[in-house]
């Protein structure tokens, strides 16, 4: 191991001097973390023990659900602690800890939304051989593959990570990142960690999901478009919590990406926390309202 005895915390800068006004922001985030919680397991806790849900694509939406809980349980704790903490430390363990779980969070959610997309594709491109093709048991193993894998890769990513000598100690963000990590470290082999955050975090975890849902979304608007009125019905009802889902968290990622490699100093620091905690603060209260309101089993399960 490379790591400098001398640096033991990182220093969270973002959070800076908020007065009393962190006693509100605590609760706020506190009663947030709460609905999130209580909003997706009320929603797993439906398709559990409502048989006429026990299908593929809510066997998808439990693993959002699951995740969306494991991903703001990566970052809303911390959150709250640092908001009252004077000094806004955090260990080198706790910031290793937190990289690999914000960004596993990231990895499912893109590769979840990418095969639920293939279900959609599925389900109105080839309805007739969908029960067929989409099996409950092939769902069960491309989640337990998604899970598997994306602990894995970002295990390997974070590897190369925590052998490196650290010479800086300020991070400005309110959690720990991989890419500022990398920053502050002035070990000579630094460049192959960067390569790996490139290879791993931009290309596997972000671009590939993404080109396979555009990929599939291509194909199920060339079919609507040849599609009778009560298909394309059929489509948009399926497919806008879907997109809404997909389009909310590729904002926040790319916003989070952006800001990682250049100053946003000119938008308001209350903005620029939401936005850089969007992914983990936003999207798990957003995934159950959309999917619970526009699918209608859902809101008659709960009728």
């Amino acid at each position: 191991m490379e790591n400098s005895s001398e640096i033991v915390s990182f220093v969270l800068s973002m959070y800076g001097d908020i007065g009393h006004f962190k006693y509100l922001y605590f609760l706020l985030t506190m009663i947030l973390y709460v609905l999130v919680i209580l909003a997706n397991t009320a929603l797993i806790v439906i398709m559990y023990v409502k048989p006429n849900l026990h299908e593929p694509m809510y066997l998808f939406l439990c693993s959002l659900f699951v995740n969306d809980i494991y991903g703001s349980t990566a970052l809303l704790p911390c959150l709250m602690v640092q908001i009252l903490s004077e000094t806004h430390d955090i260990s080198l363990l706790f910031c290793f800890i937190q990289i690999f779980n914000i960004q596993t969070y990231i990895d499912v959610e893109f590769r979840t939304l990418a095969i639920m997309s293939y279900d959609r594709y599925v389900c109105i491109c080839k309805p007739l051989h969908y029960n067929s093709i989409i099996t409950m048991r092939r769902v069960q193993i491309v989640i337990l593959v998604i899970w598997i894998v994306s602990f894995v890769e970002n295990g390997v990513l974070l590897s190369f990570t925590v052998r490196l000598r650290f010479c800086g100690t300020v991070i400005d963000k309110v959690c720990c990142v991989n890419h500022l990590v990398l920053e502050l470290s002035c070990s000579p082999n630094k460049i192959l960690s960067y390569v790996n955050d490139v290879v791993f975090g931009l290309v596997l975890i972000v671009t590939a999901p993404l080109v396979f849902i555009l990929f599939t979304y291509v194909k199920i608007f060339s079919v609507c478009l040849k599609a009778s009125k009560d298909t394309k019905t059929k489509a948009f009802d399926t497919c806008t919590p879907h997109l809404v889902s997909i389009m909310s968290f590729v904002f926040a990622c790319f916003y989070n990406l952006i800001t990682q490699r250049f100053e946003m100093t000119f938008i308001p620091l209350e903005l620029r926390v939401i936005l850089l905690t969007y992914p983990l603060l936003i999207q798990p209260m957003l995934n159950p309202l959309i999917y619970g309101l526009k699918l209608s089993k859902i809101r008659q399960a709960f009728s």
